[in-house]
């Protein structure tokens, strides 16, 4: 899409915090506003649209949405953004096995600004399953290069947590 339509896209996005619970759908109508400029067929409408449903706190009509954006080809950075948080509206709805699988791969995508959160988001799920010491090893890992200090220590824990101990 032109850079007009995310520069309001962007601007919808910036008043979210305008609308009171009350007023989820006024801002989903938003959304769907803009979504209608778009080409038939694009991954973008049904990308923003789960986002929206997602964000005012329906996972459930969320996650096909966000199915059918990957589908339609989403890629790209939003195709990453796509997976965290369709793995996340996953656990949120009962299937953090799906989400599982859904984000094991991204741990070796091409490293960018969303590393930490598919970590973070890999980690729930794994909780969800009851593998707590994988996702907080994951977690640890995601935490250490941030540190300004210890960060070996904790990049070496965070491995210990999940490799066999002689």
């Amino acid at each position: 899409m032109n850079q007009d339509w995310e520069d309001r896209v962007a601007a919808a996005w910036a008043t979210f915090d305008d609308y009171t619970d009350d007023r989820a759908a006024d801002f989903r109508a938003v959304i769907d506003t803009l979504v209608a400029e778009l080409p038939e067929g694009s991954p973008l409408g049904p990308f923003e649209q789960a986002c929206a449903w997602d964000s005012t706190g329906h996972s459930d009509k969320a996650v096909p949405l966000y199915r059918e954006a990957l589908a339609r080809g989403l890629d790209g950075y939003r195709g990453r953004r796509a997976k965290i948080q369709l793995s996340s509206s996953l656990r949120n709805i009962g299937q953090p096995e799906e989400g599982v699988k859904l984000l094991t791969p991204e741990l070796d995508a091409p490293s960018d600004e969303l590393d930490d959160a598919v970590r973070a988001t890999l980690a729930l799920c794994l909780s969800s399953l009851g593998r707590d010491r994988e996702g907080l090893s994951l977690v640890l890992g995601a935490l250490a290069p941030h540190l300004p200090r210890y960060q070996r220590s904790m990049a070496n824990y965070a491995r210990a947590l999940v490799e066999p101990q002689d």
